[in-house]
């Protein structure tokens, strides 16, 4: 019989609600892995934990103060999902109860939260900590990372990291706490959106050397929800670019990209490796397709393969059918769950020390926009 592992949910909104999702098909992983099982959920609104309540019979924890959850010895690991300015409270209180965390990104609203958390960490090896991220998971990004660890690419030329959304193109829509900096934090959207851009590249071992920062606020003021206007405050789009030193020595520039503001991108994810010897990219736009260069001497042409439900854990799902993000959700959580049973997945999640690496760069960041320059990160 597999292990069950026991969870406690902190925030029992839309990413809450997927991992519940991600647990009610444990069935569909074709491995030994140990299983989740969601006994106890904090949130304020009574009418979110009443959701888990009505769908997992096995809750039998459901308070307004997580602080519940955190001293219940029946409760093994946590999955915190709250807001930027809740990361440093919540993660070091999860910590020092002695339960295993999965944490939302940024992990901290900002450098200092970040470091504070950080420093809990190590008063705690015993313990499992990292950080979500679920769009590596994907196939097609699978065999892309499997590309970059077999040195496909030759030297590689140029690095591109995207993450965009449209939620935010009608001017009309209520402001949210994403919108405010004493809520969500400086970053903006390179806090919410910044670490599904380097968890690859931050993995393949691409540490950026300096960044050049263009920040952008479009979208001044929105409605309030009571019938004024509010500001907004927090950066709407990112433009980074760094140099990163390549296995040869040499640099070459990682370009990052997150907009909240993109016309068209509903939720796009992408990561392109340009090489001498070969290029590749993936999309969630086209999430079954892998693409990558076919080369004639001077010539190079894209190519298109149908990559099918090839994920990196074994499911029952066959292979000609088609991945979506449930199913990335799915994997990340099967990954964090092999990790709290000490094993090693192929391709884990964000670690601590690399949320910290994302804090020093996004830090650098602010301060390149702010005088126009590129900054280091040894400035940091």
């Amino acid at each position: 019989m597999k292990k069950t592992i026991r969870f406690g949910v902190i925030g029992c909104g839309l990413m809450g609600r997927e991992f519940a999702g991600a647990a009610a098909r444990w069935s569909q992983l074709a491995s030994g892995i140990a299983k989740p099982e969601i006994v106890g959920v904090a949130d304020p609104n009574p009418a979110a934990r009443d959701w888990f309540r009505d769908n997992f019979p096995a809750v039998r924890i459901s308070s307004e103060d997580y602080r519940d959850l955190l001293a219940d010895p029946g409760i093994d690991a946590i999955y915190a999902a709250v807001p930027h300015l809740l990361h440093e409270k919540v993660y070091i209180d999860v910590l020092e109860s002695g339960k295993h965390l999965l944490g939302e990104k940024p992990f901290g609203i900002d450098k200092a939260a970040n470091d504070r958390i950080l420093a809990a960490v190590k008063k705690h090896p015993e313990l499992v900590v990292r950080c979500s991220s679920e769009f590596p998971y994907y196939p097609g990004c699978q065999e892309l990372i499997r590309r970059i660890g077999a040195d496909a690419f030759g030297k590689i030329i140029e690095v591109r990291s995207s993450f965009c959304h449209s939620s935010d193109m009608d001017p009309e829509k209520p402001v949210n706490w994403k919108r405010q900096v004493e809520k969500n934090g400086e970053y903006g959207c390179m806090g919410d959106l910044g670490i599904h851009t380097q968890h690859v590249p931050f993995r393949m071992g691409w540490t950026p050397e300096n960044v050049f920062a263009k920040l952008t606020k479009i979208i001044r003021e929105r409605p309030d929800g009571k019938g004024g206007r509010a500001p907004c405050l927090t950066w709407d789009n990112a433009l980074l670019v760094s140099d990163v030193r390549g296995a040869d020595g040499d640099l070459f520039p990682l370009v990052m990209r997150t907009m909240r503001l993109m016309p068209g991108a509903t939720n796009s994810w992408s990561l392109e490796v340009l090489g001498l010897k070969s290029s590749a990219r993936f999309t969630t736009d086209d999430p079954n397709a892998f693409f990558y260069t076919d080369s004639w001497g001077k010539e190079q042409a894209w190519c298109r393969v149908g990559v099918g439900y090839k994920p990196m854990i074994p499911t029952v799902t066959g292979g000609i059918f088609e991945f979506g993000f449930p199913d990335a959700i799915l994997q990340m959580w099967a990954a964090f769950l092999l990790e709290l049973e000490g094993r090693e997945p192929a391709f884990g999640l964000l670690r601590p020390e690399e949320t910290a690496l994302s804090h020093r760069l996004q830090t650098a960041a602010l301060l390149s926009h702010r005088e126009g320059r590129v900054v280091s990160l040894t400035e940091i």
